[in-house]
């Protein structure tokens, strides 16, 4: 009988989990002299900077048909494809020189990633119930943050030796396959996994958690993308502190991660919402007005503590709705909507860019960003009404 609770398991299912948020940003530093090598390629810098997204793409499409799967043949069957997948896709700009062959990769690495964070999310699912399961999913989402800094640090060491040395960090995955299968175990749960699911439904309110996902990362993701040309064209010049700026809304995200399980206990899943986006509406608020470093900071402070809180909230209300029969397609759709968030957020925001200057594009968004709040806080009263008439 395996123990949940035994540190061994929980280190494993974090160790899967940090594969998600490296798999995006671990290469980040080596995009310029990529860009270099690929100079002469036609289209050659888009398609350097296509590098960076084109996994989130692929999460999103691979998601849902791996909660399907998993769903119908177990959790643990397709871990080890993801992770062998993973260190093959990850690692293909180390060993390739032409661009196409690497995006190649690199769509693998974000069919390995799809697979890999549906099933560790569905275990987290299967394992934990009630307050261990929304303290295990705060320490998931804070981990996968605080990793996040971790690799962008090491492949920025890395890319100084060469761009191409950042891609070997994708072996890690391969460091994880043995622990994954020492440690973790299939659910015993196998008379849900077979039955008929065709008949079993999740309640309509687990669409409103998977359109908040989208919208959130919608709006986030313009941080890590628009940020550092906010902060050039305040006269901010060091990389450095550029770089310190994006951290710490992923490290201040761990934060509020962390602290999610406490204030779980005192608010509702809409009420949680609602104060994750006021934070936001206030972070961008500060961008708009703030025209120096510090409140810029406090901006990314406020914005990543707002995202730490949401990130769990949506999880942990997915996995309260969804019935075991279809636990892992529901959280398969829950990773298709987070994914094509990211995916979405450039291609819908960056346009209004050729109409309006940074301070204003943060306004018009702390504006929608407080709308959403007050609308959450709207449903949270009118649900409540409900259930006291």
């Amino acid at each position: 009988m395996m123990n949940t609770e035994s540190w061994q398991v929980k280190l494993a299912l974090l160790l899967v989990s940090s594969l998600t948020i490296m798999s995006m940003i671990t290469i980040s530093a080596s995009l310029p002299d990529m860009t270099n090598a690929f100079s002469d390629i036609p289209n050659g810098k888009k398609l350097v900077k296509l590098v960076l997204s084109f996994p989130g793409l692929f999460i999103a499409l691979s998601a849902i048909l791996a909660g399907m799967i998993i769903d119908k043949f177990g959790r643990l069957k397709l871990l080890g494809i993801s992770l062998l997948l993973y260190a093959v896709g990850g690692s293909s700009g180390y060993w390739l020189d032409n661009i196409y062959f690497i995006l190649v990769g690199r769509a693998l690495l974000g069919i390995s990633v799809g697979i890999s964070m549906t099933i560790v999310t569905t275990l987290i699912a299967d394992y934990y119930k009630g307050q261990s399961r929304q303290k295990f999913a705060g320490l998931q989402i804070a981990v996968m943050s605080l990793g996040g800094i971790v690799f962008i640090t090491l492949g920025g060491i890395l890319a100084d030796i060469s761009w191409r040395v950042p891609f070997l960090l994708y072996f890690f995955s391969i460091l994880i396959f043995p622990f994954a299968y020492l440690f973790l175990k299939e659910p015993t749960i196998p008379s849900e996994i077979k039955s008929d699911n065709k008949l079993v439904k999740s309640p309509a309110i687990i669409w409103f958690v998977f359109i908040n996902v989208m919208l959130m990362w919608i709006l986030f993701f313009i941080i890590p993308v628009q940020i550092p040309f906010h902060l050039k064209s305040i006269g901010i010049e060091k990389n450095a502190l550029i770089g310190i700026a994006i951290a710490s809304s992923t490290f201040f995200s761990a934060i509020g991660a962390i602290s999610y399980s406490k204030i779980k206990n005192k608010f509702g899943f809409k009420q949680i919402f609602g104060i994750g986006y006021f934070l936001m509406a206030i972070a961008f608020v500060c961008v708009s007005y703030g025209s120096s470093y510090t409140m810029v900071m406090a901006a990314m402070l406020l914005a990543g503590l707002g995202m730490g809180l949401m990130i769990p909230n949506a999880n942990i209300w997915v996995m309260q709705l969804a019935p075991p029969e279809i636990r892992g397609r529901e959280i398969g759709r829950l990773t298709t909507f987070w994914f094509m968030g990211q995916f979405l957020s450039p291609i819908i925001l960056l346009p209004f860019l050729d109409a309006m200057s940074h301070s204003q594009l943060f306004f018009v968004l702390a504006c929608v960003l407080l709308s959403l709040s007050m609308l959450q806080f709207i449903f949270y009263l009118a649900s409540s009404k409900t259930k006291k008439g």
